[in-house]
């Protein structure tokens, strides 16, 4: 039985995620974790859900958490990850990252800090996105430079960051299948007198509205067609669902950075 520690337990994705191991076969929760002053502290994770009492007790204080578990899932901001990371590589407990807003400084250091444990981290769990991932990667490289890409996300109005982690992800993708330097090419808004499209940009799009979990679209633009690869996330749910076969699988795993690609065995899948 793999042995879970959930940060942000208190929350939203964190809740889910205690609530759909409760579920899970194979895993257990044995440890909740929240920032201090919380008002969730020193309740029991499963009665604060309504799902009674699991002998869990929400707590601060994440170090001495982390010898009771096997792997550390969390969802919570990027600076805290990081620093949740670099307390898992310490004691060499294998940890699960789905916070976004990850800078490529930050990303580098969390390559460096997982040399310390196995780590999973990606900008979205859903196992859709992720298979979406790959084949935006194979479409974009068969339609090659003929056709413009347009990348358009939509959240709900209190996400922080912008683009969303996804909507970045998918354009890295299929930047570099096309031999494309995002930092180049990227184009993040539009006004004005802009002049024609170049054959090269990559347009990415932000909306954020109302309590939309998470919208993204991807469009090929051609001469006489056009192709649209849509996810839709209905709830947060299937981010929980990710993150939790996530954290079964890099149990046991060598130390190091991996995403959901490996995680799904879509590296090997042309």
């Amino acid at each position: 039985m793999i042995k879970a520690i959930i940060t942000g337990a208190g929350g939203k994705m964190g809740g889910r995620i205690v609530t759909l191991i409760q579920a899970a076969e194979g895993i257990t929760v044995v440890g909740a974790v929240e920032q201090p002053g919380h008002a969730s502290l020193g309740k029991d994770a499963g009665e604060c859900l309504g799902l009674g009492a699991l002998g869990v007790k929400i707590e601060s204080d994440l170090q001495s958490c982390l010898g009771r578990g096997d792997v550390l899932i969390d969802f919570t901001s990027h600076e805290a990850s990081l620093r949740h990371l670099e307390l898992a590589a310490e004691q060499g407990v294998a940890i699960v990252i789905g916070s976004t807003g990850f800078t490529p400084t930050e990303l580098k250091k969390a390559a460096v800090l997982a040399q310390g444990t196995p780590c999973v981290l990606s900008p979205n769990m859903s196992v859709g996105v992720n298979v979406m991932f790959k084949a935006l990667g194979l479409v974009a490289s068969i339609l090659g430079n003929d056709y413009d890409i347009e990348i358009m996300e939509a959240h709900h109005h209190l996400k922080k960051d912008a683009p969303s982690g996804t909507a970045m992800k998918m354009a890295e993708v299929v930047a570099a299948s096309l031999g494309r330097d995002l930092e180049k090419v990227g184009v993040f808004s539009r006004k004005g007198l802009i002049g024609a499209r170049t054959k090269t940009e990559i347009g990415i799009q932000t909306l954020r509205a109302g309590d939309i979990v998470g919208d993204h679209m991807v469009m090929f633009g051609g001469m006489g067609e056009r192709l649209e690869f849509i996810h839709r996330a209905h709830s947060r749910d299937n981010f929980a669902q990710g993150a939790i076969r996530a954290a079964k699988w890099v149990v046991g795993k060598e130390k190091g950075l991996y995403d959901m690609q490996d995680v799904l065995g879509l590296r090997e899948v042309c």
